[in-house]
């Protein structure tokens, strides 16, 4: 079992970030992030696992007020699950492993925005380019009396 304190720089008062960790799933470990504020021993650990990665989602206040000056850190602990699958082959001394602090708008991280956006163009341009097709490419529309013709009940 292993852990480390990294400190999250750069962030913004009063802005909401979401902070992952990941790593390969073919490395059999189990990690777990708490979010810790300045030198207290407060811990927050409302984690979401999904899949292979672990995330929390938390809110800045003002950076310098109730003795956050020496700002917001999070602890990452891992224990080694599993067997390795190798026979004759030691376990890992270290794994390897990314921690990740976005900015989130509206719940969604920036990167993520442009995903987005390019749905709401596709979108935008599947309702406005059949408008300018000519009429033999779209499909004919069919009055209502010869859909009840074309229905057939089978008993």
């Amino acid at each position: 079992m292993g852990s480390g304190l990294y400190k999250l720089q750069g962030l913004k008062p009063y802005t909401w970030y979401e902070v992952k960790i990941s790593y390969p799933a073919s490395i059999p470990a189990s990690f777990s992030i708490q979010l810790k504020r300045g030198n207290s021993n407060l811990a927050l650990n409302h984690n979401r696992r999904l899949l292979n990665t672990e995330k929390l989602i938390f809110r800045t206040q003002s950076l310098y007020s109730d003795g956050d000056q020496d700002g917001i850190y999070v602890l990452a602990t891992v224990e080694p699950e599993g067997i390795v699958a190798i026979p004759h082959v030691q376990e890992r001394q270290f794994i390897i492993f990314n921690i990740v602090c976005d900015e989130l708008l509206l719940g969604i991280p920036h990167k993520a925005w442009w995903v987005g956006v390019l749905v709401l163009l596709c979108l935008g341009f599947a309702f406005v380019i059949p408008s300018f097709l000519p009429s033999y490419l779209l499909p004919k529309s069919q009055s209502p009396s010869s859909v009840g013709r074309n229905v057939s009940k089978a008993f």
